[in-house]
């Protein structure tokens, strides 16, 4: 059974910063991209930060400079740290993880973690 479960999440203070967690289990981690998604109420989901097999990074724009992704294929987690943080990064953050092979492809999601940011 694939489970994905994220934690670090919370209430923080606009400018503090947070680490989320993703650890995975009941796939091969090394295998699969990971992605951080996040929802904020009354918008639809974005893709805020992804890393390849291979360890490249993207960043959606409103967070690059301030968020890092990184995994450790050793522990199967990978990780968003998130400094200078702003009130509109207040959302549920969700961890994904995407096999890409043509012949079998598969994506898993995790239920999310709340990071509210006050102003």
């Amino acid at each position: 059974q694939v489970q994905l479960v994220e934690s670090g999440g919370g209430l923080v203070q606009a400018g503090g910063s947070l680490r989320l967690s993703c650890a995975a289990s009941g796939i091969i981690f090394r295998f699969h991209a990971m992605n951080w998604y996040r929802q904020a109420p009354g918008k639809q989901r974005e893709l805020v930060a992804g890393i390849t097999t291979g360890g490249s990074t993207n960043y959606a724009d409103s967070v690059k400079g301030r968020f890092t992704i990184s995994r450790d294929n050793a522990k199967n987690t990978v990780y968003l740290q998130m400094d200078n943080l702003k009130p509109e990064d207040t959302a549920v953050y969700s961890c994904n993880a995407r096999y890409s092979d043509a012949r079998s492809p598969a994506e898993y999601w995790g239920k999310g973690t709340l990071v509210t940011v006050s102003s």
